[in-house]
């Protein structure tokens, strides 16, 4: 069974595989230590949270210690989309001594919904 930990629990963490789902609604980080974390949103009825952009490159996290992980939200500036009643902006915040990459997702809803990101240590033979 999974468990919910915060995004900083990457902190000092090794990373030796990113994979970004096709559909832009997963990130799953492997470390050295063969321990998964999964960042998603949990779906629901009238909301959408998905990434909406990654700038910089993802091969800069691997192979060296995670030496920032942070975690911030905007809400300024709405996509013009369906759910924009409420809306947040995510950015995440990765670097090594290898360089920097920003993770930013866009979550909107009817205002009744989460519009988070959420962050999972994944237990063994889980994806």
């Amino acid at each position: 069974m999974s468990k919910w930990v915060k995004f900083e629990e990457l902190l000092g963490k090794t990373l030796i595989k990113i994979e970004v789902a096709n559909s832009k609604d997963e990130i799953l980080f492997h470390t050295d230590e063969g321990v998964k974390y999964k960042m998603f949103h949990c779906q629901d009825c009238c909301e959408s949270v998905t990434i909406d952009d990654i700038n910089g490159d993802l091969d800069d996290l691997i192979g060296t210690p995670i030496e920032i992980a942070e975690e911030s939200t905007s809400l300024d500036n709405p996509k013009d989309e369906e759910w924009n009643e409420s809306f947040t902006w995510t950015f995440y915040k990765l670097a090594t001594i290898k360089g920097y990459v920003d993770i930013k997702w866009y979550g909107e809803s009817n205002g009744y919904y989460s519009e988070s990101v959420d962050f999972e240590l994944l237990e063994e033979g889980e994806m």
